[in-house]
């Protein structure tokens, strides 16, 4: 498993489209392409709903994105099924993909 950089933040309070641009790289579960920001369980939901949505990544970017998710549930306390990133995927089953 890959070494996790997700922390939580409570410095910025609900994250609003506005202030996504001040979040730390920490926040989020593709931190070098700040890409689905982790930052309060409704996020960590989202983020894995979301995981085979994410486009331009590499599976190390996926590998570490999902420890950082893994972190981010525990933390919020939300159960996580999947074992593996590969069990969400990587290609997109749904018709809104994630820029």
């Amino acid at each position: 498993m890959a070494k996790t950089t997700w922390k939580p933040d409570t410095t910025h309070g609900e994250l609003g489209a506005k202030e996504k641009k001040d979040l730390p790289d920490s926040v989020f579960a593709f931190p070098a392409q700040r890409k689905e920001p982790i930052t309060d369980a409704s996020h960590v939901k989202n983020a894995l709903a979301r995981f085979d949505q994410v486009k331009d990544v590499s599976d190390e970017d996926r590998d570490l994105a999902f420890a950082n998710i893994r972190k981010a549930a525990e933390y919020y306390d939300i159960e996580v099924h999947e074992k593996d990133w590969h069990e969400l995927g990587k290609k997109p089953h749904t018709k809104n993909p994630s820029k």
